[in-house]
């Protein structure tokens, strides 16, 4: 699974929603470059299935099971982290929830709520969590890498994604005052935007049937290991001057830059 060549070669990443989709093919990603990973979700089977699918390739990964909407939870990840892996160098904000899919008027509030809770305070927990380890305890800039993923649902409204939407663009704004604040200790924040992507949220989408994002071919949808090499360039210095702010991964220029064509 470890080339061990690159910028990532020993680095310690945590990932977020790493049971399936995204989450789980960028633990593959960063495992393959390097990196040690700590994989946190709710379902421990399935994150426990790929931290030893890694390490049976060769690498290192930790399974951390935990609720991102518990500031705790999160908190105690990353200590996971630095006892098992003595640092941490790069966070994957990943992450998220679209159901129940509905007009305003048709929403549970609870269930909207929730939704807000996973994208918007889970992207805050682990923010707030990971940044004071990057500083170092003397706060000496020692520096890392946080990518939030974001959408264009951040920027653009669409039917029935009202709690998507919202806290989507409440990430974007995390993410920018997020630089603003610690771009000179050392700390990268950066979002990606990763297009619609062939993952289990797709398939709740188009069910629904709601705004025209339901109607897309299936075919139209990336694969799960494009955003998993997206983030892992991200974190490299290549990518340095996309910090505070969301890459676009389907620009033309965006693809050619990470290697996809």
């Amino acid at each position: 699974m470890s080339d061990q060549v690159g910028e990532l070669a020993g680095k310690v990443a945590i990932v977020t929603g790493a049971s399936r989709g995204i989450g789980a093919a960028t633990a593959r990603e960063l495992a393959r470059q390097g990196a040690a990973v700590v994989l946190t979700a709710r379902s421990a089977d399935e994150i426990g299935e790929v931290a030893d699918e890694i390490t049976a390739g060769g690498g290192q990964a930790l399974a951390v099971t935990g609720d991102i909407t518990r500031y705790d939870d999160v908190a105690a990840v990353v200590a996971r982290a630095l006892d098992g892996f003595g640092g941490l160098d790069i966070l994957v904000n990943n992450a998220g929830a679209i159901e129940p899919i509905a007009h305003l008027a048709d929403t549970d509030p609870g269930a909207w709520s929730q939704v807000v809770d996973i994208n918007l305070k889970g992207v805050y927990h682990g923010l707030r969590a990971a940044i004071p380890v990057m500083l170092g305890n003397d706060g000496d800039g020692s520096g890392g890498v946080v990518v939030n993923i974001s959408s264009g649902a951040a920027v653009s409204p669409l039917e029935g994604w009202s709690h998507y939407c919202a806290s989507k663009a409440a990430v974007l704004m995390l993410t920018r005052c997020a630089h603003v604040e610690y771009a000179s200790q050392g700390i990268r924040v950066v979002g990606l935007s990763p297009g619609t992507v062939a993952t289990e949220m797709q398939v709740a989408i188009k069910a629904s049937g709601i705004n025209p994002v339901s109607e897309m071919d299936p075919s139209a949808h990336a694969p799960v290991e494009w955003p998993a090499r997206a983030i892992a360039w991200l974190c490299t210095d290549a990518a340095a001057d996309c910090a505070g702010d969301d890459f676009r991964l389907r620009d033309p220029e965006n693809m050619r830059r990470i290697g996809l064509g």
